[in-house]
Parts: structure tokens; sequence; C-alpha cells
């Protein structure tokens, strides 16, 4: 939903083979639907990403690098705000995860 919604559909749009990293595994699959029927561009691609988690972000980024070609653009797009302090299994602040270390991590794994 939103501007990663509103990204990806520019991206289809283009012609582009679009990966849509979302947490929620319905919700991604409606807007792939969505962006593929609006564009009519088959290449857009569900795939999961909880960035709160290092061990999801480690798991998606070496999906990518195994499937793909090439990456040419990444745009890091989410975000929590207003939650209650809460600890990740992996012992780090959620917020500060998902915000900052997950999205850190994820573009230092697909740099190659």
């Amino acid at each position: 939903a939103g501007i990663g919604k509103c990204v990806a559909l520019d991206l289809a749009r283009r012609n582009a083979r679009t990966i849509l990293a979302c947490r929620d595994r319905k919700r991604g699959q409606m807007a792939v639907e969505e962006i593929q029927e609006v564009t009519g561009n088959p290449s857009v691609l569900l795939r999961l990403l909880d960035t709160s988690s290092l061990a999801s972000v480690r798991a998606f980024a070496q999906g990518v690098l195994q499937e793909e070609k090439r990456l040419d653009v990444l745009v890091n797009n989410a975000g929590v705000t207003g939650l209650p302090f809460t600890m990740t299994p992996e012992g780090l602040e959620k917020t500060f995860a998902t915000n900052y270390l997950g999205p850190f991590l994820l573009t230092n794994l697909l740099l190659g």
C-alpha cells in the first residue's frame, strides 16, 4: 500500500521486472495481481520479506541473488512508527530493526 505500491506500479508500467517484497503474503499477492492487471505486465512478483528480521533479510537477499541476473533499482520503503517498545527474536528493538538495520543489511547484501 502507499508509496511502495505506487513505485511498484510505476516500474511495472515501464515494463520492468518488479519484485514486491512484502511481509504479508495475502496483501502482497493482492497488490501483485492488481498491478499486473492495471499494467498488463506479467513480470510482477511477490517475495516475502520482514525487514525487522535479519534472518528474513538474509533469506530474501539470497533468493534475489540466486534468481535474478541483475538488480538495477532497489527501493527501501519499509517502515513503522508508533509501535510499543518490542524486541525482535534476534534481540533488536523492532522499530530500529525495521526502519534501519534491515534495509541497511539488505542493501549491503545485494550490492555484491
